[in-house]
């Protein structure tokens, strides 16, 4: 990657966790359907894929769809399943091409089958070359991931320790997130990652997601840059 600017002096996070918060209130604002708001925020996140590449950002965590979002009304639920499943349907090149490896993380038994399949045909596609690893959550919840984890461990009639967590988890092969990024106004984490983000530095905006572009993460990694990150002792990161 070329650097020049302020650019050059960022620190770059390993693994970017993003709450794409606001797609409805921005197309409430422009009287769309919500759905329309959802649509503008696939386009965001590929042109964030793109830029996470540029920057050297190696992985990226993304909230598409969590537990609690079945409450929504029916429509705007089915309208989604639809959206990601038929952007994983036709971006497989794409995905190949940029050099990214994609994955998933949450409940299955959920989803439709359709999507289901489109996700288990990307998960299988590997770049010959991968600059970037991106975490798709859909029908995530922290609390839920927690719970079944430790099933898991219990399962396997291991103890439930730190280290066991972490490879049962959704993510054993993935460091936890060094910074999440939440647009839309909301100054809370919403239950995504609870147990990963335990040293996460935050970084909340009034920006919609629809409306999130480069140089809003260039701001965002901006502020993480100038922060000391000390994980509890007093040696600085």
């Amino acid at each position: 990657m070329q650097e020049n600017g302020s650019e050059s002096n960022m620190k770059i996070p390993k693994h970017l966790a993003v709450i794409m918060d606001g797609n409805g209130r921005w197309a409430k604002e422009r009287r769309l359907p919500r759905i329309a708001g959802h649509y503008e925020g696939v386009k965001r996140a590929e042109e964030l894929l793109d830029a996470c590449i540029e920057l050297g950002i190696r992985s990226l965590s993304l909230f598409a769809f969590s537990t609690e979002n079945w409450k929504r009304p029916e429509h705007e639920v089915k309208g989604l399943m639809r959206l990601l499943e038929g952007y994983l349907r036709e971006k497989k090149q794409m995905i190949l091409e940029k050099g990214i490896r994609a994955s998933f993380i949450g409940r299955r038994d959920r989803l439709p089958e359709g999507l289901l399949r489109e996700m288990e045909k990307v998960e299988k596609l590997r770049p010959p070359v991968e600059k970037l690893h991106v975490i798709l959550a859909i029908d995530y919840g922290g609390r839920d991931e927690i719970i079944r984890t430790f099933r898991k461990i219990l399962q396997a009639g291991l103890e439930p320790t730190e280290e066991n967590f972490k490879l049962f988890s959704d993510m054993p092969q993935v460091p936890d997130p060094d910074l999440l990024i939440r647009t839309g106004g909301e100054k809370r984490i919403s239950n995504f990652l609870l147990w990963h983000l335990a040293y996460t530095e935050l970084y909340f905006t009034d920006t919609y997601w629809p409306d999130f572009r480069k140089e809003d993460l260039i701001r965002a990694l901006e502020d993480f840059s100038r922060r000391e990150r000390r994980f509890g002792s007093l040696i600085k990161e």
